[in-house]
């Protein structure tokens, strides 16, 4: 694992955030709940642990979670204001989700690999050089 800290925010600037921590993973999700938690054809997430290396430096307030009730531990945190995904503290694996694209800073590793795979829309690009998993590595 790689120490990290890096800071983030939402697109209308309300949230704010900084996390430090050690970097776990970094995939492209293909899942069904994140394509459309994203309305992309895949999520990019970076996972750093513990589930306490994030800080909120403003607009904690701002954010709303939406839980899927089937789901065992997925929900989406997001801006009320401006509906951007937010990082989501996921303490079953004591880890924070961080949505690359909400990252202000280079994450400190790059994407790994490419995880549901099999669940990919046939629309979505390709895996490139990175391996696929059709479920988590």
């Amino acid at each position: 694992m790689t120490q990290t800290n890096v800071q983030g925010s939402c697109l209308c600037g309300a949230v704010k955030y900084e996390v430090s921590g050690e970097a776990v993973r970094f995939s492209h999700c293909h899942c069904q709940r994140c394509r459309k938690a994203t309305g992309t054809g895949h999520a990019t997430n970076l996972l750093v642990a513990p589930v306490t290396s994030i800080q909120w430096l403003q607009g904690e307030d701002m954010l709303l979670k939406y839980k899927v009730p089937e789901a065992e531990r997925f929900y989406n945190c997001f801006c009320k204001q401006c509906g951007s995904p937010m990082p989501r503290t996921v303490p079953e694996i004591d880890a924070v989700l961080i949505p690359a694209g909400s990252l202000d800073t280079e994450p400190p590793i790059k994407p790994q690999h490419h995880i549901f795979w099999d669940s990919r829309a046939d629309w979505s690009c390709e895996a490139g050089d990175l391996p696929r998993y059709s479920e988590y590595p």
